[in-house]
């Protein structure tokens, strides 16, 4: 058995670890309870064109544009559901309808959809992307890119039964 002195610090770390486990004495911290929606950004919504159809790709591709969809609450992976995309490219404009395309998540949630190069538009290269089906609340998202070099972008949601 080892001998362990009670000091001022060890005694003030216990009392901690008692008041966040509470009475109880769980020895596992709680666990969350859930997880939020994704808030719409500002600005995501800009040159969205509704129904845009879903491709295997956008142009000539050559950029990526990642992310997941999860449920908010309890963060279960959102399998097919649409995920429409577009952005100011090396092919066209924001608002140009062969800049749009949709995708769907896979059994996890995932999705992926490849696109010519994201390009500064309004001084800074960012993607647009809407969740905008009838289960979940809509949302835009409007992520922007740490160097306009950059090959891929990720944004994930996390969305809301409507």
């Amino acid at each position: 058995m080892i001998d362990c002195p009670t000091t001022r610090r060890t005694f003030l770390a216990a009392a901690g670890a008692m008041i966040m486990t509470g009475a109880s004495g769980l020895r596992i911290p709680a666990r969350a309870q859930g997880i939020a929606p994704t808030k719409t950004m500002r600005g995501g919504s800009n040159n969205y064109i509704a129904g845009a159809p879903i491709v295997d790709r956008i142009g000539s591709g050559g950029f990526w544009m990642t992310g997941t969809v999860l449920r908010a609450g309890d963060g279960a992976p959102l399998a097919n559901q649409r995920i429409q995309i577009w952005a100011h490219t090396t092919e066209g404009h924001e608002r140009d309808p062969q800049s749009h395309g949709a995708t769907l998540t896979d059994a996890n949630g995932v999705f992926r959809l490849e696109m010519p190069q994201i390009v500064p538009a309004f001084g800074q290269a960012h993607g647009h992307l809407a969740y905008d089906d009838d289960d979940f609340e809509t949302v835009f998202l409007r992520p922007v890119m740490r160097d306009a070099r950059d090959t891929s972008l990720s944004a994930d949601f996390v969305l809301k039964p409507a």
